[in-house]
Order: C-alpha cells, then structure tokens, then sequence
C-alpha cells in the first residue's frame, strides 16, 4: 500500500490496481475518533458486568474514551486553523 497526497490535499492509497481517494481529511479523521469512542465505550460498559480486573479494563476503557472525546475538538479545530510553511528567508541580499 503506497500513500501519496495530491494538489487538492486529499490523501490517495494505491491498493494494487485500486486507488482508494479520501477527501476531507479532517472529517474523516473526525469520523474515525467518533467510531472508535463508540468502540471504548460499549466494550467498557460491558466489562461493568463482571468483577475484578475486567471491571478495571472497563474503567480504562472510559478514560481512553473520555480522552478522545477532548481530541475530537482538537481535530475539528486543526480542520479550520493550520500553520502553513512560509517560503525559506535565510538568503541574504
């Protein structure tokens, strides 16, 4: 799998003869965290059932959920607010 970016700033990953293009970057980013808050979460409810150190794998498994709920912003932020490479000045005239 080879991954390139275009001019447009989409990410391309060459699959064999595939090309998988993802547009909007940052939503993407956004729906992945989402995704996987939703996986931490219901996994650590579930371990509430039982005793011992599942129950302490589920509370690990809200505050790793609890963290990416404060990334989430964080990437919707970035989405809007970069720092962008200013051409090189150390050439003196």
């Amino acid at each position: 799998m080879q991954r390139q970016r275009n001019d447009s700033g989409d990410w391309l990953f060459t699959l064999g003869h595939r090309e998988l293009v993802v547009h909007q970057r940052y939503e993407v980013l956004s729906i992945v965290n989402d995704i996987l808050i939703g996986i931490w979460f219901v996994i650590g409810s579930a371990c509430f059932f039982y005793e011992g150190s599942v129950q302490t794998v589920g509370v690990w498994l809200f505050l790793v959920g609890s963290v990416q709920l404060l990334i989430r912003p964080m990437i919707r932020l970035h989405r809007f607010i970069h720092f962008k490479r200013l051409p090189d000045t150390n050439q003196d005239a």
